[in-house]
């Protein structure tokens, strides 16, 4: 089951994706694509024309947007090089560090981090910690998101629980608004919620947001990064970065960094991601005793 929102509330992992190179002697500067995945933004579609004015002022080169609809597409995209540069989650630049490199990482509320936020509906009082949650229907935002799906199972794990059985039922809803909104609308009687979004959701529409409450709250993580593929050539690495840097100096550029609910980018680096890294290496090792126990028992039989 998909749950699908009623308010249509676009966007926020934004993508920004390159263009193939323009070919040697060619006129125009080759387009900067930037993808889009529905993860955040307010039904402000003008934002867009303002960041692609903004972009294309800057780079002196044109920019289309392009949407995708998951996380794992845009990733795929990125690893096949038909995109150069993206703002994933930190779950699958994890994965993927090898071919992929850290452009730049957004700072919130003064911080390149963020948590997860475990959340059930405003009418549900007595809900504590996910133990509370055991055969009840649970909703994840995506299977490649740290705060939405990641971060609950770990938890989890390390109190015993096997996350694939533990709930009655579980469903995606492909973005972490929609994930407040099944939650509000008791579609689920939990969910787990990137806390940036879910704060961002509380200034624009505290309507929604009050009909659900935070049970906990995770561990800070490194805030989903831009990266770019890392055969991008250093010359456009170091041209995107400078932009994405500057921005928070710029009127024009603080603007939409408010719209954003943001206060700007920084260079960062991989280590703000080993909390992510430490989860992916437990859930794995998790993964391979349970293999070896099933192995041992039907030894047995």
């Amino acid at each position: 089951m998909v749950y699908s929102l009623k308010l249509h509330i676009p966007l926020l992992c934004l993508v920004l994706a390159v263009g193939t190179p323009a070919a040697v002697g060619a006129e125009q500067p080759s387009t900067l694509r930037i993808g889009l995945t529905p993860v955040f933004l307010d039904n402000k579609l003008s934002i867009l024309r303002i960041w692609k004015r903004y972009l294309e002022i800057r780079l002196e080169r044109p920019v289309e947007f392009v949407q995708r609809q998951t996380y794992r597409e845009i990733t795929d995209l990125l690893l096949a090089r038909d995109i150069q540069t993206a703002w994933i989650c930190g779950f699958p630049f994890v994965r993927n560090t090898r071919e992929l490199t850290l452009l730049a990482v957004p700072l919130y509320r003064g911080q390149p981090l963020y948590r997860s936020y475990l959340i059930v509906p405003a009418t549900d009082e007595s809900t504590r910690n996910i133990s509370d949650l055991r055969g009840k229907i649970f909703v994840y935002s995506d299977p490649d998101s740290n705060s939405g799906f990641l971060v609950p199972r770990v938890g989890l794990r390390r109190l015993g629980y096997n996350p694939d059985t533990f709930f009655s039922r579980t469903f995606f809803a492909w973005a972490h608004h929609d994930v407040v909104m099944a939650v509000a609308e008791g579609v689920a009687q939990g969910g787990a919620v990137d806390g940036y979004v879910w704060d961002t959701l509380q200034q624009l529409h505290p309507e929604i947001t009050q009909r659900t409450r935070i049970v906990d709250k995770s561990r800070l993580f490194g805030f989903p990064p831009l990266v770019v593929h890392s055969a991008l050539p250093e010359d456009e690495v170091r041209s995107l970065r400078r932009v994405m840097l500057k921005m928070q100096d710029e009127p024009d550029g603080a603007a939409l960094l408010r719209e954003l609910n943001l206060d700007g980018f920084i260079a960062g680096n991989t280590d703000l991601y080993d909390g992510i890294r430490k989860n992916v290496l437990y859930m794995n090792r998790a993964k391979r005793n349970v293999w070896q126990n099933q192995l041992t028992l039907r030894g047995t039989d």
